[in-house]
C-alpha cells in the first residue's frame, strides 16, 4: 500500500491482511526495530536522504518474504529506486486521499516528521501535489474515504478482484 500520511496504509492494511488470510507488516516498524530509533529519531539525526536510502534496503528486503500486505512509508514510493522494487516485485496499491480527510487525521499527531516544520495543511497540500502525479503510477488506485475502514478496504478487495494478477487472490480472502 502506498500514499501520503494518513491515507490509512495501516489501518486499512491491517484489516486487508486479515480478510485476505495473510500477514501485514508496517515497513516503517520494521525500520524502527532495525535501527532501533524512531522514523522521527531518524530523519532528525541523518536526514531524509539517509531514511530514504536504509528504507530502501528494507523495502527490498520485505518484499523478497512470502506474499503479504506492507504499508510502505508515505515517501518510499516516491524514490524511483523504491517505487522500481515495489512496482517489479508486488502489485502496488495507492491509497488516495483528500486534504480534509488526510488533515483530519494527522494534524493532531507528532510522530510526522514532514509536518512538524510548518503549518500541516499547506504542507499536505505541497505533499498533495507534488506525490499524487507519482502515486498515479500505482498497479491500481483506491479512494480512501472518511468512513468506516471496512468501506475502504470492501473498495481494495473488489480492486484486487479486477487485478489479472491477483483476481483469486480476493475470492480466497
Amino acid at each position: 500500500l502506498v500514499g501520503l500520511m494518513g491515507a490509512g496504509k495501516s489501518a486499512i492494511g491491517h484489516r486487508l491482511a486479515r480478510r485476505l488470510d495473510m500477514n501485514f507488516i508496517v515497513a516503517d516498524s520494521v525500520i524502527e526495530s532495525e535501527f532501533g530509533k524512531t522514523v522521527s529519531d531518524i530523519f532528525e539525526l541523518h536526514g531524509e536522504a539517509e531514511f530514504r536510502q536504509q528504507e530502501r534496503c528494507i523495502i527490498r528486503k520485505l518484499l523478497q518474504r512470502p506474499p503479504h500486505v506492507m504499508a510502505s512509508g508515505g515517501g518510499a514510493f516516491i524514490d524511483p529506486e523504491t517505487r522500481h522494487l515495489i512496482r517489479q516485485n508486488s502489485v502496488s496499491i495507492w491509497l488516495r486521499a483528500g486534504l480534509d480527510v488526510l488533515y483530519e487525521r494527522v494534524h493532531s499527531r507528532d510522530d510526522r516528521p514532514l509536518l512538524r516544520n510548518g503549518e500541516p495543511r499547506s504542507i499536505l497540500a505541497a505533499l498533495i501535489s507534488e506525490r499524487y502525479p507519482i502515486y498515479a503510477l500505482a498497479d491500481l488506485i483506491v479512494d480512501s474515504i472518511d468512513g468506516p475502514h471496512d468501506e475502504t478496504v470492501n473498495k481494495v478487495v473488489w480492486a484486487i478482484s479486477k487485478h489479472p494478477r491477483l483476481c483469486g487472490l480476493a475470492e480466497s480472502g
